[in-house]
This record gives C-alpha cells, sequence and structure tokens, in this order.
C-alpha cells in the first residue's frame, strides 16, 4: 500500500472534491447530437474522478496505520521502494515514485535520522551516495506491510485475482498515459553542482548509533 505523502499534493481536498464531481463531462468524443459523452468516455471518466478520492483516502489510512511510529506516508512509500528494488540514489528514488528531489531528500533525512536507512559508497557514482534500509528498517517495513497484507487480504477477499491483475494493468496504463501527457517524469538526470555535488551527497551522516523513534504495529 505504497502511497506518497498528502503534504506533496498541490490540489486542495475542497478544489479535488469539487472537481471529482464536476470535472470531466462532455470531454469525450461526441458522435451525437445531445452533447453527452460517449459511454467508453464515461468509463474513462469514472476511472480519473476516483483517483484523487481514492489518494487522499488512502493517505489518511496509512498514516493512522503509523501513529507512533515516527513515520509519514511519505517515508513509508520511500521504505517500500528500497524494500522492492533494493539500494538507490535519491534520484534513482525520486524518477521511480515521479516526485521531485525535494520531498524525498526529506524523507530519506528522516529515515537516516531514525536508523531505517543509511548511506554506502556508490561504485557506479562517487558523488552519489546509494541509500539502503538496515535490519531496522528492513523489519520496519515487512511488519507493515505484513498488517497492510492481512486487511486488504480481509477486506477484499471476494476480489478473484483476474480483476486484480486487470486493475494493475489499468493503472499502469493510466500512470504510463498521463506521464506521457506530463512530458515524462519531472525529476531531470542526476547532475552535479557548481561544487561537483549531487542531491545525495548533501544527505545528514548517518548517526553511528541510530534509534526509531516509537513502536511499529504488529
Amino acid at each position: 500500500m505504497s502511497v506518497i505523502e498528502g503534504e506533496s499534493m498541490s490540489i486542495s481536498a475542497t478544489e479535488l472534491d469539487s472537481d471529482s464531481h464536476g470535472h470531466g463531462h462532455g470531454h469525450g468524443n461526441n458522435d451525437g447530437n445531445d452533447g453527452a459523452p460517449a459511454p467508453d468516455d464515461d468509463l474513462l471518466y469514472g476511472v480519473i474522478r476516483r483517483l484523487w478520492p481514492l489518494h487522499r483516502t488512502v493517505v489518511r489510512v496509512v498514516e493512522r496505520e503509523l501513529s507512533g511510529t515516527g513515520l509519514t506516508a511519505g517515508e513509508h512509500a520511500l521504505l517500500d521502494a528500497l524494500h522492492a528494488e533494493g539500494p538507490r540514489t535519491v534520484p534513482q528514488l525520486a524518477r521511480a515514485m515521479d516526485l521531485d528531489r525535494q520531498p524525498v531528500q526529506r524523507w530519506v533525512n528522516h529515515a537516516v535520522e531514525l536508523g531505517l536507512a543509511v548511506t554506502a559508497p556508490n561504485p557506479a557514482h562517487r558523488r552519489s551516495s546509494l541509500i539502503q534500509l538496515t535490519s531496522e528498517g528492513a523489519e520496519a517495513i515487512r511488519g507493515i506491510q505484513t498488517f497492510e497484507t492481512a486487511q486488504l487480504r480481509q477486506r477484499l477477499a471476494d476480489l478473484p485475482a483476474e480483476d486484480l491483475r486487470t486493475a494493475l494493468h489499468v493503472l499502469d496504463r493510466l500512470g504510463e498515459e498521463f506521464r506521457h501527457l506530463g512530458n515524462g517524469s519531472h525529476v531531470p538526470p542526476e547532475e552535479p553542482d557548481s561544487r561537483g555535488n549531487t542531491d545525495a551527497s548533501h544527505i545528514q551522516p548517518s548517526s553511528p548509533h541510530p534509534t526509531h523513534k516509537g513502536r511499529l504495529r504488529e
């Protein structure tokens, strides 16, 4: 249940609620004279209208699950990405999460402070450190995912696997098309600054004895 932090959304909940009720009508192909969109257009907009409210709801649920752990929903997504993909640089994480580097950098810094992640030398780019999970970080995200998976399995037990595979296909295709419309990822290639430093080189040093604030739910 990987999500991005609610603060990274640039549109307010009120604006989104308004848009979800009124946006999209009459924008489809219209082969008739009544001004109504074609049935396929209604289906497409129906999917898109549900994405913003669903995203906000998932963020709220994840934030409630993380209460007392010291983690935000964005840091949850960061740990999930590192757990799934292995060590990555900050620019690589930002591109994978389709976010600007700044919020990802904040999440990395906090995860390092909590002892859930550390920096490591990058053989491919000496100025851009790799970010990797500590054993505590790996245990933390596994515990969170175990809890989430059990909840999802219980609540969505009536959905056949084929429906879930179709949902994944549709979401992947929507993401692909919207990234194309937005001219691809807005995270530029990794480039050094005037001093030869990259974003990842500004990560705060890992504490030799990191501590994790709060307790993860089991």
